[in-house]
Order: C-alpha cells, then structure tokens, then sequence
C-alpha cells in the first residue's frame, strides 16, 4: 500500500468491476428479440435513402483540410496564454506575427474560393 500508484490501480479496478458487472446485467435482463426495425441500420435518426458510396465534392474535403489546419494553428494560443506574463512584449510580438500569418492564410484562402460550398 505504499506504492504510490495504488490508488490509480483500485480505480482501474473499481472501474473494470462496474463495466463488467452493467455488460452482464445488460446481457442477462435486456430484450433480445431482433425484429426488422431494430436491424434497419439509420443515421442520426433518418432512414438510409441511396447508395453510400458517393462522390463528395472536392471543396467538402478543401474546407475539412483548412479547418483542421487553422483549428490546429489556435492550438498554439494556450501555451501562449499560460506564459503571458513571463514573455513579456516579446512574446505579445511573436504572436502578433504568427496571428498575422494565420490571418493572411485565412484571407488568401478565402479569396481563392476555398471557403465557397457552391
């Protein structure tokens, strides 16, 4: 008990008893007759309509790429934030530049139509 991971080790423990014992009331109690409805796969609460296999338009995938870039570019603002105080001007300055990168990239792809879903 001095092992100071012990209590890390009685959650896990704790946490495995619990999903095991609900998997097995679940199993034990729970309904199990299939019937046509409950083996209609659905989305989001619509039924399927067409073939799954579509083409998506190039600017689905150009925006999905750009949010991720932009979304992972704000990352960069929490450590910044956390260490505010200790960089000082110079720090401000540095993420004034980054920020007017990620503005003019913003811009530019805005500009060229990446942005437009027609």
């Amino acid at each position: 008990m001095s092992d100071p991971f012990f209590p890390v080790l009685v959650l896990f423990a704790f946490a495995a008893v619990v999903v095991l014992a609900l998997l097995f009331i679940a199993q034990t109690v729970g309904p199990k007759r299939m019937t046509a409805v409950k083996a209609d796969p659905f989305e989001s609460g619509n039924p399927p309509q067409g073939d799954a296999r579509i083409r998506f338009p190039v600017h689905f995938y150009l925006v999905a790429m750009l949010f991720l870039i932009f979304d992972l570019e704000v990352v960069f603002l929490y450590p910044w934030a956390v260490s505010f105080r200790r960089l000082g001007v110079f720090g401000l300055v540095e993420m004034g530049i980054f920020l007017l990168i990620v503005v003019i990239g913003f811009i530019y792809a805005w500009k060229k139509g990446a942005l437009d879903l027609d």
